[in-house]
C-alpha cells in the first residue's frame, strides 16, 4: 500500500481530478485542503507530497518542513544557441532600454509581473510599477511564428511523457530534440522537472522554459505516466536512520 499522502487544493479542475484518479489507482491517499495554512498534526507525522499553485505549495512546504524541487529559471540564459534558437540574457528592470522592444520579458522571481512580449518600454514599465530597478528579469528575443508548444515531464534524466498543448508539429522530432537536451544538460536540472519546448518552421524545436512538477499543469500529458515526477518533486529531509554511519542531517 502506498503511504504517501498527496495534498491538493480543495477546489480542483479536470487536470487535478486526473491526478487524483491516477494516485488513488496506485493506492495513494489524497487530502483536499481548504484552510491549508492550518497545521494538521496527522500530516506532520506522515509522508506527504504537494501539488498545487505556488502560494498553496510554498505555505505547505514551510508548515510541514519539506523541500520543493524547482528549476533554476536563469539556466536558460546560459544555454547554447542550439537549444534556445534565440538570444536570451539576464538583466534588470532598470537596464531595459527603449531599443530592446519588441521583446519577451519574464521575471526571475515567478509571477511578480506577467511574462510576455512587450512592444514598448512604457508598456513594460507599467507592468513592473513598484518593482526596484535591480529586480532581475530574463530577456529573450521574440520568436515568430511558433507553430507548436509541448510539455515534457522529466525524471532522473529520462523523458517520461511529452504532449502537445498548443498547435501542431512533429512530436517525434520534438522528443528527439528534448532527449538530446536532457542528455547534454540533465545534470543542471532537478531530478524531477518540466521542460517546455516550442517549434518554429525555420529553426525547428527549441527550449521554451522550465517548470516545477509540483505546480505545473499536465497540458495533455498522462497523469498515470507522470505521477512519479509529481510525487518526487516533494523532498523530505533525511532522518538519522536514512544517513550513512557517521553522517549528520545537520
Amino acid at each position: 500500500m502506498n503511504n504517501t499522502i498527496l495534498l491538493i487544493p480543495e477546489k480542483t479542475d479536470i487536470e487535478f481530478e486526473q491526478i487524483v484518479a491516477a494516485w488513488t489507482h496506485r493506492g495513494g491517499q489524497i487530502r483536499r485542503l481548504g484552510k491549508y495554512w492550518i497545521k494538521d498534526e496527522e500530516l506532520v507525522r506522515s509522508k506527504i507530497a504537494i501539488y498545487g499553485n505556488q502560494a498553496f505549495a510554498f505555505v505547505l512546504a514551510q508548515i510541514y518542513g519539506v523541500d520543493l524541487l524547482s528549476p533554476d529559471d536563469t539556466l536558460i540564459a546560459s544555454l547554447e544557441h542550439q537549444w534556445t534558437k534565440r538570444s536570451i540574457t539576464l538583466s534588470t528592470v532598470g537596464q531595459i532600454s527603449a531599443t530592446a522592444f519588441p521583446v519577451f520579458i519574464k521575471p526571475v522571481v515567478p509571477k511578480i509581473f506577467p511574462a510576455g512580449i512587450f512592444t514598448t518600454l512604457n508598456a513594460f514599465l507599467q507592468a513592473t510599477t513598484g518593482l526596484p530597478e535591480d529586480e532581475a528579469v530574463i530577456v529573450a528575443a521574440a520568436v515568430a511564428p511558433i507553430t507548436a508548444e509541448a510539455r515534457g515531464f522529466v525524471l532522473n534524466g529520462h523523458l517520461i511523457d511529452l504532449a502537445l498543448y498548443e498547435g501542431e508539429a512533429d512530436l517525434t522530432a520534438g522528443a528527439l530534440f528534448l532527449t538530446a537536451f536532457i542528455r547534454e544538460h540533465g545534470h543542471q536540472l532537478p531530478a524531477a522537472v518540466i521542460v517546455d519546448i516550442a517549434c518554429n518552421p525555420q529553426t525547428g524545436w527549441f527550449v521554451l522554459e522550465f517548470n516545477a512538477c509540483w505546480g505545473a499543469g499536465l497540458n495533455n500529458c498522462e497523469a498515470e505516466k507522470v505521477m512519479d515526477c509529481i510525487i518526487s518533486a516533494t523532498i523530505h529531509p533525511a532522518s538519522p536512520a536514512d544517513l550513512p554511519a557517521g553522517e549528520s542531517s545537520q
